[in-house]
C-alpha cells in the first residue's frame, strides 16, 4: 500500500464554538480523505494529511505529494499579505510538479490568480445542499458515466470567469464554474466535501440574520437531499494519484 502525503494549507479556522463538536479544517478534511481512501473499491493508498496554518506562515519545503487548499471567509480579491505568499508558494509547488486541490476558496484562488476572474455571486449566498451537472467527464471518476453531483456549499464570492487554461467539469444553475481542472495537475471544487450535515445547519443557525429568512429556510431545507461528500474525495484522490476509478 502506497502512502500519499496530501498538505492541507489551512486558510482559515472554524468558529471556536464549534470545534468542540467538529473540530478544525484540517481534521474535517482529515476524516473525509481517510474515509475516502478506505471504500472497498478506492484505490490502495494510506492518506496522511499536515497541516499548515498559512495566514501565520507557509510550508518551508515541498515534503507533500499533493496541496490543498481549504475554504476562507476571506476574499481571494483582498490584497492580505498571506494571500500574495500563498500564491507564491501554490506557483513553486507547482513547478516541483505538485499537485494542487481547490476547495471553495480555494477554488477561488486558482482561478484568480492564474487567470480567471471572481467576483460576489449575483443570487447572494449559496448554502446547503447543491446539485451540479457533470459536464466534462474523465477517468478518474469511473467508467460509467454519472450525471451529477451533490455537496454541502457555504459562499458568497464565486468564480465568473476561468483561466485559460483551465476545463469546467461540473456546474449548477447558482453557480455555472463548480469545478474544473487545469491539465492533469490541478482540480478545484466550490462545494465542501469536508462539511458534515451538522455542522452546516450549525453555520445556518448561526448565520441566519446575516442570510436572512428566505435563503436560510432554502438551505435548511436541502438538508433532506443526499450528498456525495466520499465519492468527490475518491475523484480528488484519483485525480492526484493518477489512479482510474472502477466505479461512479
Amino acid at each position: 500500500m502506497s502512502i500519499l502525503r496530501i498538505g492541507i494549507l489551512q486558510t482559515d479556522s472554524v468558529l471556536e464554538k464549534f470545534q468542540p463538536k467538529f473540530g478544525d479544517y484540517p481534521l474535517m478534511f482529515e476524516r473525509v480523505l481517510q474515509s475516502s481512501a478506505r471504500l472497498p473499491d478506492a484505490a490502495e493508498i494510506r492518506v496522511e494529511c499536515i497541516n499548515y496554518p498559512v495566514q501565520q506562515s507557509m510550508p518551508a519545503t515541498l515534503e507533500c505529494d499533493a496541496y490543498l487548499i481549504t475554504g476562507s471567509r476571506d476574499s481571494v480579491y483582498d490584497d492580505a499579505p498571506w494571500i500574495i505568499e500563498l500564491v507564491n508558494f501554490v506557483e513553486r509547488a507547482m513547478a516541483a510538479g505538485k499537485k494542487i486541490i481547490g476547495i471553495c476558496f480555494g477554488h477561488q484562488l486558482m482561478a484568480h490568480f492564474f487567470g480567471g476572474r471572481v467576483a460576489p455571486a449575483e443570487g447572494g449566498w449559496a448554502v446547503g445542499v447543491h446539485t451540479s451537472d457533470i459536464v466534462r467527464h474523465h477517468n478518474w471518476m469511473g467508467e460509467v458515466g454519472r450525471p451529477q453531483f451533490s455537496l454541502l456549499s457555504s459562499h458568497k464570492d464565486q468564480v465568473v470567469e476561468l483561466p485559460e487554461a483551465a476545463e469546467v467539469f461540473a456546474t449548477n444553475g447558482f453557480c455555472p464554474i463548480a469545478g474544473f481542472t487545469m491539465s492533469d495537475q490541478v482540480i478545484t471544487v466550490q462545494g465542501h466535501p469536508e462539511f458534515s450535515k451538522p455542522y452546516a445547519q450549525g453555520l445556518l443557525d448561526h448565520r441566519r440574520t446575516l442570510l436572512g429568512e428566505a435563503v436560510y429556510q432554502q438551505g435548511m431545507d436541502s438538508m433532506s437531499k443526499a450528498t456525495d461528500e466520499l465519492l468527490v474525495t475518491r475523484w480528488l484522490l484519483q485525480f492526484v494519484t493518477g489512479q482510474e476509478s472502477t466505479r461512479s
